[in-house]
């Protein structure tokens, strides 16, 4: 079994016609190909954990980048991301934190983490919640997250209701559904039809969609704890755990 610096010298030996001046430079001929190919796969095939070593090291690399882009739209996105009047609020509005989640009404994870939500706001009564619709999950998902969207604008009321009661609902979630609990939670389902075609209603679900893009969110839910993008359907003692991290690092 070649060891790393016989490979290393093969590929050495093997390439030292391109690399001995510009003038001398000669492609590979095939036997020469050939054998540098052998002993690169030979390697790979007993080394096989210098693949696993190198991907893992290009994942690093693509968090860190992450991490880094996140870090730098963050500071651009602040103001839009906790303060854009158009975006439903929920829990305290006036509270010392404010918590931001992207959300899908179809998300079964979405709906996992719902109940630990509204634990950690009831715990809390001092936290500030931002709603951003962020439907990913086809047709039905942007119409309930335009109907909500539509709610929260024109029915601000009867938005909390509803949202709980999307959130709950338990399998398709199509017009018939979303208008059934519309009405079952109060909203007034003849002005919700004509106040969804708001274009205000479109603009606000691009901007999420284009903040969600600037930050690397591609899946929901995906939560926002001050700098820190936290994905998934994280638990509640983490979600309590973050929030005290705010509050000692504001």
């Amino acid at each position: 079994m070649p060891s790393f610096k016989t490979l290393a010298a093969a590929l050495a030996v093997l390439t030292l016609p391109l690399t001995t001046s510009a003038q001398e430079i000669q492609p590979l001929d095939p036997a020469q190909k050939q054998q540098m190919e052998q002993v690169v796969r030979e390697y790979l095939v007993n080394n096989p954990e210098v693949i696993i070593e190198a991907l893992e090291s290009y994942q690093q690399r693509e968090r860190e980048a992450a991490q880094v882009r996140q870090r730098d739209a963050m500071g651009a996105l602040q103001a839009d991301l906790q303060n854009n009047p158009n975006d439903p609020v929920i829990g305290n509005p006036d509270g010392d934190v404010t918590v931001v989640e992207f959300f899908d009404y179809r998300c079964g994870y979405c709906k996992r983490v719902f109940d630990d939500v509204q634990t950690l706001l009831k715990e809390d009564g001092n936290i500030r919640f931002i709603l951003k619709e962020f439907p990913i999950l086809g047709p039905d998902s942007v119409n309930a997250s335009r109907a909500a969207q539509a709610v929260w604008l024109h029915q601000k009321d009867k938005y909390l209701p509803f949202h709980i009661a999307m959130m709950n609902n338990k399998g398709d979630l199509n017009e018939a559904k979303i208008m059934e609990l519309a009405t079952n939670t109060g909203v007034d389902t003849a002005l919700l039809k004509e106040q969804m075609s708001d274009p205000l209603v479109e603009t606000t679900l691009n901007d999420t969609a284009r903040m969600a893009s600037a930050l690397d969110i591609t899946g929901t839910p995906a939560f926002i704890f001050g700098a820190q993008v936290q994905p998934g359907a994280i638990p509640l003692d983490m979600m309590k755990e973050l929030v005290g991290a705010m509050r000692s690092h504001p």
